[in-house]
């Protein structure tokens, strides 16, 4: 089957009493066993049947299923949120004086957990060029766990060589880890590109618009251990996705593709038509041909480009002038919603930074991030062109 079809027609893994078509919302804590053998079982893991809903549900797991025919994986599961499951992968691969190797355009709340909670705990990182694979290179040593990239990085759209972080990855014996969440991964096989786990904030694409908070973590290849870890993890610090959330994220894979057809081809037209307005210094779309990361984007990805596309206007005040007469573009955080949206990341979701880290970390006050959604393209971009105006 096609990536479309498995999206809908995933077998349950168990039968439904009642020929259910949509995987039932199992809203419960716990479950009755025949006998103590089957319990204890259950509880060791010697028997695929759920124990308690903080570690395993029916509904949570079908969606990790889904997840993983799709993607091919070993291994998938399901957080509370993006950032719950970054946290648990990095907390299965990282400990005291080990280093993360990692990007220094991550996104803000990535780079806080890196940089400061995961380093009160003793781990290291170091924050460097990852398109720059000489300085990738020189950063790996034997305290190394890891190398952490995002696909596309929110909001500066930098696209990072995935085969080749992944060939000094596995040359210095660690697994490359890399937040997938800015393409859908119906889309493309990080697999294929050498990833060894994948995260993705599955409240972007795979909600059905922002319905739901959610996280994945898919683990490919031999990862006996970190399955393990992720085990403990799970047990101990109760970050596994709710069964309502699952299902209607589950939901939303059924008609991923056809969301992301419209919304990536909005996405591709706006960007085009903004950059006649004289309002707007600069447009950042990977789908534009003269963007530097345009050709390596279309290799890795498929041709497709992401919902995600930022301008540059004066300054910080003609961003807030925008923002302030934005009619049909919501002004709000998130990313791949049903609506458009848009945001001014230095005030917001870098706001707490001081103004030497914003600037280190290429975080600008001209800066608006723009989430384009699933209205009339004309639409969209008469009110981006009357906020302009």
């Amino acid at each position: 089957m096609k990536q479309s079809t498995k999206a809908i027609h995933t077998a349950y893994q168990a039968p439904d009493a009642y020929g259910a078509l949509s995987m039932p919302v199992y809203h419960t804590a716990a479950y009755e066993f025949a006998d103590a053998d089957i319990m204890a079982d259950a509880f060791c893991g010697r028997v695929p049947l759920p124990d308690y809903s903080r570690i395993t549900n029916p509904t949570v797991i079908y969606f990790e299923k889904k997840v993983k025919e799709l993607t091919g994986a070993s291994a998938a599961y399901a957080f509370t949120s993006g950032m719950a499951a970054i946290a648990n992968t990095l907390m299965c691969l990282a400990s005291q004086g080990k280093t993360i190797v990692t990007s220094n355009h991550l996104f803000g709340n990535t780079w806080l957990l890196i940089a400061n909670t995961l380093g009160r705990f003793g781990v290291k990182s170091k924050f460097i060029d990852l398109t720059d694979l000489e300085a990738v290179k020189q950063a790996l040593d034997e305290d190394t766990c890891c190398i952490y990239a995002e696909i596309i990085s929110n909001p500066h759209q930098e696209v990072v060589d995935l085969k080749a972080l992944s060939a000094l990855a596995h040359g210095a014996g660690v697994p490359l880890v890399a937040d997938t969440t800015m393409i859908p991964f119906t889309h493309f096989s990080a697999r294929e590109l050498g990833v060894d786990i994948e995260v993705v904030s599955s409240t972007k694409y795979l909600s059905g618009g922002a319905t739901t908070i959610g996280g994945l973590a898919i683990a490919y290849g031999q990862c006996g251990q970190f399955q393990q870890m992720m085990k403990e993890n799970l047990l101990n610090l109760g970050a596994y996705m709710s069964p309502h959330a699952a299902y209607m994220q589950t939901l939303g894979l059924e008609n991923l593709n056809a969301r992301y057809a419209l919304e990536s081809a909005n996405t591709l037209e706006i960007a085009r038509r903004l950059r006649d307005l004289p309002a707007v210094k600069k447009v950042t779309y990977l789908g534009l041909e003269d963007n530097p990361f345009h050709k390596l984007a279309k290799e890795q990805f498929g041709g497709t480009y992401g919902a995600m596309l930022t301008i540059d206007l004066a300054d910080r005040q003609a961003c807030f002038d925008f923002l302030n007469r934005l009619k049909l573009v919501k002004r709000a955080t998130n990313l791949f919603d049903n609506r458009s949206l848009a945001i001014h990341p230095a005030s917001t979701i870098f706001g707490n930074f001081t103004e030497q880290e914003r600037l280190a970390l290429d975080i600008f006050d001209t800066t608006i991030r723009l989430s384009i959604g699933l209205e009339d393209v004309d639409d969209i971009f008469e009110d981006l062109k009357q906020a302009l105006d």
